[in-house]
Protein backbone atom coordinates (compact mmCIF):
# COMPACT_ATOMS: atom_id res chain seq x y z
CA UNK A 1 0.00 0.00 0.00
CA UNK A 2 3.10 2.03 0.53
CA UNK A 3 2.62 3.16 -3.31
CA UNK A 4 -0.35 5.05 -2.89
CA UNK A 5 -0.70 7.35 0.19
CA UNK A 6 -3.81 8.54 1.62
CA UNK A 7 -3.95 12.02 -0.19
CA UNK A 8 -6.55 15.01 -0.32
CA UNK A 9 -7.33 15.83 -3.48
CA UNK A 10 -8.72 19.41 -4.39
CA UNK A 11 -10.17 20.39 -7.53
CA UNK A 12 -11.29 23.73 -7.01
CA UNK A 13 -14.13 24.10 -8.83
CA UNK A 14 -16.67 21.15 -7.73
CA UNK A 15 -15.28 19.03 -5.31
CA UNK A 16 -12.55 17.53 -3.02
CA UNK A 17 -11.85 14.17 -2.61
CA UNK A 18 -10.73 13.01 1.28
CA UNK A 19 -9.69 10.03 2.30
CA UNK A 20 -11.76 7.61 4.01
CA UNK A 21 -12.15 7.64 8.16
CA UNK A 22 -14.25 5.89 10.48
CA UNK A 23 -15.00 10.01 10.96
CA UNK A 24 -17.02 10.09 8.16
CA UNK A 25 -19.58 7.49 8.55
CA UNK A 26 -22.06 10.24 9.83
CA UNK A 27 -21.54 12.02 6.92
CA UNK A 28 -21.70 9.52 4.38
CA UNK A 29 -25.14 7.61 5.78
CA UNK A 30 -27.34 10.56 4.95
CA UNK A 31 -25.58 11.02 1.80
CA UNK A 32 -25.77 7.39 0.59
CA UNK A 33 -30.14 7.83 1.42
CA UNK A 34 -30.06 10.16 -1.07
CA UNK A 35 -27.84 8.43 -3.75
CA UNK A 36 -30.11 5.37 -5.08
CA UNK A 37 -29.05 1.60 -5.22
CA UNK A 38 -29.45 0.01 -8.93
CA UNK A 39 -29.51 -3.50 -8.79
CA UNK A 40 -26.04 -3.70 -10.70
CA UNK A 41 -23.83 -1.57 -8.37
CA UNK A 42 -23.23 -1.62 -4.90
CA UNK A 43 -24.19 1.91 -2.84
CA UNK A 44 -23.89 1.58 0.99
CA UNK A 45 -27.36 2.07 2.44
CA UNK A 46 -27.91 4.47 5.55
CA UNK A 47 -27.92 0.95 8.15
CA UNK A 48 -24.96 -0.28 6.27
CA UNK A 49 -22.69 2.53 5.99
CA UNK A 50 -20.47 1.63 9.23
CA UNK A 51 -19.76 -1.89 8.06
CA UNK A 52 -19.01 -0.43 4.12
CA UNK A 53 -16.77 1.97 5.63
CA UNK A 54 -14.74 -0.90 7.92
CA UNK A 55 -14.93 -2.99 4.71
CA UNK A 56 -13.04 -0.10 2.60
CA UNK A 57 -10.56 0.87 5.16
CA UNK A 58 -9.54 -2.38 5.53
CA UNK A 59 -8.81 -3.56 1.83
CA UNK A 60 -5.03 -3.76 1.85
CA UNK A 61 -5.24 -2.73 -2.30
CA UNK A 62 -7.48 0.00 -2.13
CA UNK A 63 -7.85 3.88 -0.97
CA UNK A 64 -11.38 5.50 -0.57
CA UNK A 65 -12.22 9.07 -0.74
CA UNK A 66 -14.85 11.02 -0.15
CA UNK A 67 -16.17 13.22 -2.55
CA UNK A 68 -17.01 16.40 -1.11
CA UNK A 69 -18.82 19.52 -2.77
CA UNK A 70 -17.84 23.23 -2.39
CA UNK A 71 -20.56 23.76 0.17
CA UNK A 72 -18.17 20.98 2.23
CA UNK A 73 -20.98 18.54 2.28
CA UNK A 74 -20.45 15.04 1.84
CA UNK A 75 -22.12 13.92 -2.05
CA UNK A 76 -20.42 10.40 -2.53
CA UNK A 77 -17.31 8.40 -2.76
CA UNK A 78 -14.49 7.02 -5.03
CA UNK A 79 -12.14 4.76 -4.51
CA UNK A 80 -8.39 3.42 -5.84
CA UNK A 81 -8.96 -0.48 -6.33
CA UNK A 82 -6.55 -3.56 -6.95
CA UNK A 83 -3.35 -0.94 -6.16
CA UNK A 84 -0.67 -3.20 -8.26
CA UNK A 85 2.53 -0.74 -7.32
CA UNK A 86 4.80 -3.26 -8.44
CA UNK A 87 3.53 -3.00 -11.88
CA UNK A 88 2.06 0.57 -11.54
CA UNK A 89 -1.28 0.51 -12.12
CA UNK A 90 -4.41 0.75 -10.56
CA UNK A 91 -8.46 0.43 -10.90
CA UNK A 92 -10.71 3.76 -10.07
CA UNK A 93 -14.23 2.69 -8.93
CA UNK A 94 -16.69 1.76 -6.41
CA UNK A 95 -17.87 5.24 -7.24
CA UNK A 96 -20.97 6.46 -6.53
CA UNK A 97 -22.89 10.42 -5.91
CA UNK A 98 -26.11 11.33 -4.45
CA UNK A 99 -28.63 11.67 -7.34
CA UNK A 100 -28.68 15.40 -7.29
CA UNK A 101 -24.69 15.43 -8.23
CA UNK A 102 -25.16 13.58 -11.38
CA UNK A 103 -24.17 15.17 -14.68
CA UNK A 104 -23.23 18.57 -13.09
CA UNK A 105 -19.60 18.05 -13.68
CA UNK A 106 -19.14 16.49 -10.22
CA UNK A 107 -17.75 13.18 -11.65
CA UNK A 108 -15.87 14.49 -14.15
CA UNK A 109 -13.67 16.72 -11.90
CA UNK A 110 -13.64 14.05 -9.76
CA UNK A 111 -12.02 11.69 -12.29
CA UNK A 112 -9.45 14.33 -13.46
CA UNK A 113 -8.22 14.61 -10.01
CA UNK A 114 -8.12 11.06 -9.36
CA UNK A 115 -6.38 10.00 -12.73
CA UNK A 116 -4.36 13.35 -12.93
CA UNK A 117 -2.68 12.55 -9.08
CA UNK A 118 -2.32 8.16 -10.67
CA UNK A 119 -0.90 9.43 -13.46
CA UNK A 120 1.43 12.31 -12.56
CA UNK A 121 2.39 12.05 -8.93
CA UNK A 122 2.33 7.77 -9.29
CA UNK A 123 3.79 7.44 -12.53
CA UNK A 124 0.93 4.91 -13.54
CA UNK A 125 1.39 3.24 -16.76
CA UNK A 126 -2.69 2.47 -17.06
CA UNK A 127 -5.48 2.86 -14.78
CA UNK A 128 -8.36 0.45 -15.36
CA UNK A 129 -11.95 0.83 -14.56
CA UNK A 130 -14.58 -2.42 -14.39
CA UNK A 131 -18.55 -2.07 -14.18
CA UNK A 132 -21.21 -4.58 -14.94
CA UNK A 133 -22.11 -5.16 -18.34
CA UNK A 134 -25.89 -3.85 -17.98
CA UNK A 135 -24.59 -0.34 -16.14
CA UNK A 136 -25.14 1.30 -19.20
CA UNK A 137 -25.18 4.39 -17.32
CA UNK A 138 -21.84 3.47 -16.11
CA UNK A 139 -20.10 1.90 -19.11
CA UNK A 140 -20.79 5.49 -20.78
CA UNK A 141 -19.45 7.78 -18.42
CA UNK A 142 -16.56 5.28 -18.63
CA UNK A 143 -16.07 5.73 -22.11
CA UNK A 144 -17.02 9.62 -22.04
CA UNK A 145 -13.82 9.64 -19.93
CA UNK A 146 -11.81 8.72 -23.05
CA UNK A 147 -11.36 4.94 -21.29
CA UNK A 148 -10.85 2.14 -24.26
CA UNK A 149 -12.52 -1.23 -23.47
CA UNK A 150 -10.22 -4.00 -22.81
CA UNK A 151 -12.89 -6.84 -23.16
CA UNK A 152 -15.34 -8.48 -20.76
CA UNK A 153 -14.31 -11.01 -17.82
CA UNK A 154 -17.87 -13.30 -18.82
CA UNK A 155 -19.32 -14.58 -15.52
CA UNK A 156 -16.77 -12.61 -13.58
CA UNK A 157 -18.51 -12.93 -9.91
CA UNK A 158 -21.38 -14.36 -8.23
CA UNK A 159 -23.80 -12.59 -7.05
CA UNK A 160 -25.85 -12.41 -4.17
CA UNK A 161 -29.37 -13.15 -5.80
CA UNK A 162 -27.70 -15.95 -8.15
CA UNK A 163 -26.67 -13.98 -11.03
CA UNK A 164 -23.60 -13.61 -12.71
CA UNK A 165 -21.70 -10.58 -13.15
CA UNK A 166 -20.47 -10.21 -16.58
CA UNK A 167 -17.88 -7.05 -15.92
CA UNK A 168 -16.79 -5.01 -18.29
CA UNK A 169 -12.94 -3.79 -18.40
CA UNK A 170 -11.74 -0.34 -19.68
CA UNK A 171 -8.33 1.36 -19.45
CA UNK A 172 -6.36 4.38 -19.78
CA UNK A 173 -2.54 4.21 -20.41
CA UNK A 174 -0.12 6.82 -19.66
CA UNK A 175 1.20 7.43 -23.37
CA UNK A 176 -3.05 8.13 -23.72
CA UNK A 177 -3.32 10.52 -20.36
CA UNK A 178 -2.30 14.05 -22.31
CA UNK A 179 -5.09 13.31 -24.48
CA UNK A 180 -7.54 12.24 -22.07
CA UNK A 181 -6.51 15.03 -19.66
CA UNK A 182 -7.32 17.79 -22.04
CA UNK A 183 -10.51 15.95 -23.44
CA UNK A 184 -11.97 16.20 -19.20
CA UNK A 185 -10.42 20.10 -18.86
CA UNK A 186 -12.33 20.79 -22.22
CA UNK A 187 -15.80 18.78 -20.58
CA UNK A 188 -15.21 20.92 -17.11
CA UNK A 189 -15.13 24.24 -18.95
CA UNK A 190 -19.16 23.31 -20.27
CA UNK A 191 -21.49 23.74 -17.89
CA UNK A 192 -23.08 21.01 -16.55
CA UNK A 193 -20.83 18.32 -18.39
CA UNK A 194 -20.55 14.77 -16.44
Amino acid sequence: MSFVAPVTLTGGRRVTLEPLRDGHIGELAPASARAGSPWFTSVPTPDTTANWVHTRLADPAGCTFVVRGLDGAVIGSTSYLNIDGPNRRLEIGATWYVTEARRTGVNTEAKLLLLTHAFDALGCVAVEFRTHFFNTVSRTAIERLGAKQDGVLRSHQLLADGSRRDTVVYSILDIEWPAVRSNLKHRLDRTGSD
